[in-house]
C-alpha cells in the first residue's frame, strides 16, 4: 500500500501529491510566462498601436517603458511584502490586477488609456513576480526537484522574450495587436483559480514592520534610474533629463543602503549579498540580459527595417531560441550537481558571447540562413546553460523568510541590467550611425553590429564573473 504524504495537514497518497506539486509548479510557471511576455509582446505591434491610437514618435516608446519603470521599481517592495504578508496572498493579487489591467488596455481608445493599462500591469507584475519565484523555493524542498524547478523556471524567464515576439506577430497579423493584452486574461483568471485551490495559505503571521524608509528610498531610486536609463536611450546620457535621473537615483540607492544598514527589519536584507557566490551571481544575472537587450531589440529592427520581414515572419525567426532555451531546461537538472554552477554558467556566458560576435558579420543582403539561425540557437543554448545557474546560486540556500527579497532582488537586478544594456547599446549604435557613410540600410547595419559587438564583450564579462564561484 502506498504511503500517504502530508499536504498542508491532510493525509493525501503520494501520487495525488506529486500532481498537486505538478499543478503548482505549472500555476507558477504560467504566472512567470506572463509577466515575462509583456516585456516584448508588444514590440512587433507597436507601428499598428501607434497608428490606431494617434501616438507621437517619441510617445510610442512609453508603451513598453512604462511597463519596465513601474515593474522594475516595484519589484524589491513587492518581494518583501509577499514574505511579510503571505506569497500566496500577493501572487493573487498581484495577477488579479495584471489581468484586469490587460482587459483595460486591450480597449484602449486612447494613448493616455493604453499607458495607464501599462503601468497596472507593471504594478501587478511587480507584486506577483517575486513570490512566484520564493514559492518555487519553498514548495521544492528536495534537492533535485528544486533544481529542476529552477531551471524551469529560468528557461520561461530566457524564453519568454523570444516567445513574447512569436505570440505579438501571431496576434497582430492574425487577429489585432489589442489580443496582445486580451490573451492575458483567460491565463489569468486559471492562474487566480488554481493558487487559491492549490497554494498553502500563509501560516499565522507575527507581529511585523515594513520597512517604510527603505521602502520609499528603494522603489524611487531603482525607477529614478530606470528612468535615467530611458531617457539615455531617447535623448543621449549629456541631456538634463538624464544626467539628473541618474544623479538623483543614485543618491536615493545610497540613502536605500544606509537605512537597510541600520535597520532591524529590512525591506532587502543586506545579509544576501555576504556570500560571495550570491553576490557574484546577482552581478552575473544583470550583465546577462545587458548582453542579450542587443539581440532582442536590435536583431528585430534589422529583420523588419533592412531584411523587410513583416511582424509574423519576424516573431517566428527567433522560435530557434526559444526551443534551445527549452531544450537546456531538460539537460541542467543533469549537468549542473556533476559540473557545479562555475562552469555550465561560464560556459552559457560563453556561448552567448559567441552568439553575439556571429551578429557583428552581418551585412544588408545576408539571409537567414545560415548566420543568423546558427547565432539565434548559439545565443538560445547558451542563454539556457547561462541563467539557470545563477538563479540556482541565489536561491538555492536563502534562508525561507527572505526569499521574496531574494526574489525581488534578482528580477530587480534583470531589470535594471535590461534598461541599462539598452541605453548603453543605443549609445553605442547612434555613435556608429552618425559617424558612418553610405545608403540608410548600410548606415543601419553599421550601427547594429557595433552594438552586437559590444553585446559580446558584455556576455564575456558575465562568463568571467561565473567563472569566481567557489564549487
Amino acid at each position: 500500500m502506498t504511503a500517504p504524504t502530508l499536504t498542508s495537514g491532510v493525509a493525501i497518497p503520494r501520487s495525488a501529491s506529486g500532481r498537486r506539486t505538478g499543478l503548482v509548479l505549472a500555476t507558477l510557471l504560467t504566472c512567470q510566462l506572463m509577466l515575462v511576455l509583456d516585456i516584448t509582446v508588444m514590440n512587433v505591434a507597436l507601428p499598428r498601436i501607434q497608428h490606431d491610437l494617434h501616438f507621437s514618435s517619441t510617445g510610442l516608446s512609453w508603451v513598453m517603458n512604462v511597463y519596465t519603470l513601474a515593474f522594475g521599481g516595484l519589484l524589491l517592495l513587492g518581494g518583501r511584502l509577499g514574505d511579510l504578508f503571505g506569497r500566496r496572498t500577493m501572487l493573487i493579487a498581484g495577477i488579479s490586477l495584471f489581468t484586469v489591467a490587460s482587459l483595460a488596455g486591450g480597449f484602449a481608445e486612447s494613448a493616455a488609456w493604453l499607458l495607464i493599462s501599462r503601468a497596472a500591469q507593471g504594478v501587478g507584475g511587480a507584486m506577483a513576480g517575486p513570490s512566484v519565484l520564493a514559492l518555487i523555493t519553498t514548495t521544492f524542498t528536495e534537492q533535485k526537484a528544486r533544481l529542476r524547478a529552477l531551471a524551469l523556471f529560468s528557461g520561461m524567464s530566457s524564453a519568454g522574450f523570444s516567445i513574447g515576439l512569436i505570440l505579438g506577430g501571431v496576434l497582430t497579423e492574425s487577429l489585432s495587436w489589442r489580443w496582445s493584452m486580451f490573451i492575458n486574461v483567460p491565463f489569468g483568471i486559471a492562474v487566480v483559480i488554481l493558487a487559491s485551490r492549490l497554494l498553502p495559505p500563509a501560516g499565522p503571521r507575527k507581529s511585523v514592520h515594513l520597512d517604510v524608509p527603505g521602502a520609499i528610498t528603494a522603489t524611487s531610486g531603482i525607477a529614478t534610474l530606470v528612468y535615467g536609463f530611458i531617457s539615455a536611450a531617447e535623448r543621449g546620457w549629456d541631456a538634463g533629463v538624464t544626467l539628473g535621473s541618474l544623479s538623483v537615483g543614485a543618491v536615493l540607492l545610497a540613502a536605500f543602503v544606509a537605512v537597510e544598514s541600520r535597520t532591524a527589519e529590512p525591506l532587502l536584507p543586506l545579509r544576501l549579498f555576504a556570500d560571495r557566490n550570491r553576490a557574484a551571481a546577482y552581478a552575473a544575472m544583470a550583465l546577462g540580459p545587458m548582453a542579450g537587450m542587443s539581440t532582442f531589440f536590435f536583431l528585430t529592427q534589422y529583420l523588419q527595417q533592412v531584411r523587410g520581414m513583416n511582424a509574423l515572419s519576424t516573431g517566428f525567426a527567433f522560435l530557434p531560441l526559444g526551443l534551445c532555451v527549452f531544450a537546456m531546461t531538460r539537460l541542467i537538472p543533469r549537468v549542473l550537481p556533476r559540473f557545479g554552477p562555475k562552469y555550465v554558467a561560464s560556459l552559457g556566458f560563453g556561448l552567448m558571447s559567441v552568439g553575439l560576435a556571429l551578429l557583428v558579420w552581418l551585412d544588408v543582403d545576408t539571409g537567414y540562413f545560415p548566420l543568423i539561425f546558427a547565432a539565434m540557437s548559439v545565443l538560445g543554448l547558451g542563454l539556457g546553460m547561462a541563467i539557470s545557474p545563477l538563479s540556482v546560486v541565489i536561491m538555492g540556500s536563502v534562508p525561507a523568510a527572505d526569499a521574496g527579497s531574494a526574489g525581488g532582488s534578482l528580477q530587480t537586478m534583470q531589470q535594471v541590467g535590461s534598461a541599462l544594456g539598452l541605453a548603453v547599446m543605443v549609445t553605442v549604435f547612434d555613435s556608429a550611425t552618425r559617424h558612418a557613410a553610405g545608403a540608410p540600410r548600410h548606415v543601419l547595419v553599421t550601427g547594429m553590429t557595433e552594438a552586437f559587438g559590444l553585446g559580446a564583450c558584455i556576455a564575456a564579462l558575465a562568463c568571467a564573473v561565473a567563472f569566481t564561484f567557489r564549487r
